[in-house]
């Protein structure tokens, strides 16, 4: 009985795994697409502020209610779902020669994404350590890392961007037919786990959590930490080709290496989270993602804009995990389903506005006010972590 319940207990976890692999798959589309989608439609560069309000708007709500969600489809049949719903965005992206349904294909690729998200985080968070969430999102970086590379590959051999839309399309729908599959496993584990802790503590009301203010605090640090990591991969190939003159092949590249070393960050994170505190670690990475932002402003040739992008991608990698491991310090464990969803929203929210708000100041401004606008988003989170952190200690004091 023990042996069949590890062993269901390690295919859950590859299958989060492949879940989340997923999720990054289509995030790290549109940074490269976005010069050839400009041309197509024939759109101003901030123009892609309107498909990440989209996907945010479908998002957020699928996160903030990914309990309710949960509770009637259970974890398989939301996983099923939402890949269906991702593919059916891709597809849209990949067919249609109106701009309007491509803003709209993202609110359908929002919705699922953001059920993926907070349902696959909320399980592993409740059955699995801190190592085990990192490796998580180092999952999703094998995601985003791949979307890229797809994407630069299409347009390479065909000179069409809609190619690598409809390849993730194709694998999207090979999940979500691997997750029907097994919906069955993983409404079982939860029924055995559900029999075994009586002695949980009850949830908090939606209402009850808003009232904390760690929570607020927690929604801050997604809204910031998301927003800055979403924001160099979107404008880093733009950056390159619109304005430091790098042939488009190698600004692939230098995109591909962002995810690629935030890829690698999260794989070594998995190991060193032994040894270093959630506030060491996060201290640490904010520092260092600081310094790569400050390299890439200061030296704007091709190796310096490599080493600040792949410094950027490393350093950030354990960020988000190692925030959404210590959710019950910030929060207690009663409101800690409730605020995961609402991270998942604020992380939305955030990947629209900052990147958008990029935008806006690279039409007024130019595209170098990207890299020291998004050192400030990096700031801005120093400073909120250190706020969050002094709450903890009023509350345990």
């Amino acid at each position: 009985m023990k042996k069949t319940r590890v062993l269901r207990g390690l295919i859950l976890l590859v299958l989060s795994y492949i879940a989340f692999i997923s999720l990054g798959l289509p995030d790290g589309l549109h940074g490269v697409a976005w010069p050839g989608i400009r041309e197509t439609f024939g759109l101003p560069i901030d123009a892609i502020g309107l498909v990440l309000i989209s996907g945010t708007i479908g998002y957020s709500l699928s996160g903030f209610f990914s309990g309710v969600t949960v509770r009637m489809l259970g974890v398989g049949g939301l996983l099923a779902a939402s890949c269906l719903l991702t593919a059916s965005a891709q597809l849209i992206y990949g067919i249609t020669p109106v701009w309007p349904f491509f803003v709209g294909s993202a609110f359908i690729g929002g919705i699922g994404a953001g059920a993926i998200d907070a349902g696959v985080n909320n399980y592993v968070e409740k059955h699995y350590s801190e190592r085990l969430m990192q490796w998580l999102h180092a999952s999703f970086g094998i995601g985003i890392t791949a979307g890229p590379l797809i994407m630069t590959m299409g347009i390479q051999l065909t000179g069409r961007w809609r190619v690598g839309y409809l390849i993730v399309c194709t694998f999207q729908a090979v999940m979500a037919l691997l997750f029907f599959l097994t919906k069955s496993l993983w409404l079982h584990n939860e029924e055995t786990v559900s029999r075994e802790d009586d002695s949980a503590d009850s949830e908090a009301t939606i209402k009850e959590t808003l009232s904390q203010s760690g929570a607020w605090l927690s929604m801050a640090l997604f809204f910031l930490y998301v927003g800055a990591e979403v924001g160099f991969g979107l404008w880093i190939y733009s950056l390159m080709t619109e304005s430091r003159g790098v042939d488009q092949a190698i600004a692939g590249f230098i995109t591909g290496s962002y995810w690629a070393m935030f890829t690698l960050g999260r794989f070594t994170a998995g190991w060193y989270t032994r040894k270093l505190s959630s506030r060491q670690l996060l201290y640490l990475s904010i520092g260092m993602a600081l310094t790569g932002t400050l390299v890439m402003t200061l030296f704007r040739g091709a190796a310096g804009s490599v080493a600040g992008v792949a410094l950027v991608g490393f350093s950030i990698a354990p960020i988000f995990p190692a925030l959404m491991s210590d959710t019950g310090t910030r929060v207690g464990r009663k409101h800690v389903a409730n605020t995961i969803g609402m991270q998942i929203s604020a992380s939305g929210i955030g990947a629209a506005v900052v990147p958008s708000m990029a935008g806006i100041f690279a039409r007024l401004f130019g595209l170098e006010v990207i890299s020291p606008y998004l050192m400030t988003a990096f700031l801005l989170l120093l400073f909120c972590l250190f706020l969050s952190r002094k709450k903890e200690e009023e509350v345990y004091s």
